[in-house]
């Protein structure tokens, strides 16, 4: 039901745009929520967002990552500034607290 794109390989610095496609309306869920998760380690929250629009972050993407709704696309959306290498992970989204599945999440990979 949730469908991540927009990851690639990035050089630290960079930038990327995901985005979080829904099959079926976002508008009554409250809290959407991108998350990752690197090799090895468990999958974490980084940024949620309210359907009024007020988002919180992790504070290691805090400053630079920005989460964004479009309850209309049913679309959630993470900019990702000054990409550092630990930023390296699958993305997924989902609720918060996760309600659908888990989909097959977009690769970001930070490299030189």
């Amino acid at each position: 039901q949730l469908q991540a794109s927009g990851g690639g390989l990035v050089q630290p610095g960079g930038s990327l745009r995901l985005s979080c496609a829904a099959s079926g309306s976002i508008f009554s869920i409250n809290v959407m929520g991108w998350y990752r998760q690197a090799p090895g380690k468990q999958r974490e929250l980084v940024a949620g967002i309210t359907s009024g629009g007020s988002t919180n972050y992790a504070d290691s993407v805090k400053g630079r990552f920005t989460i964004s709704r479009d309850n209309a696309k049913n679309t959630v959306y993470l900019q990702m500034n000054s990409l550092k290498p630990e930023d390296t992970a699958v993305y997924y989204c989902n609720a918060i607290p996760a309600l659908f599945k888990w989909g097959q999440g977009t690769q970001v990979t930070v490299s030189s």
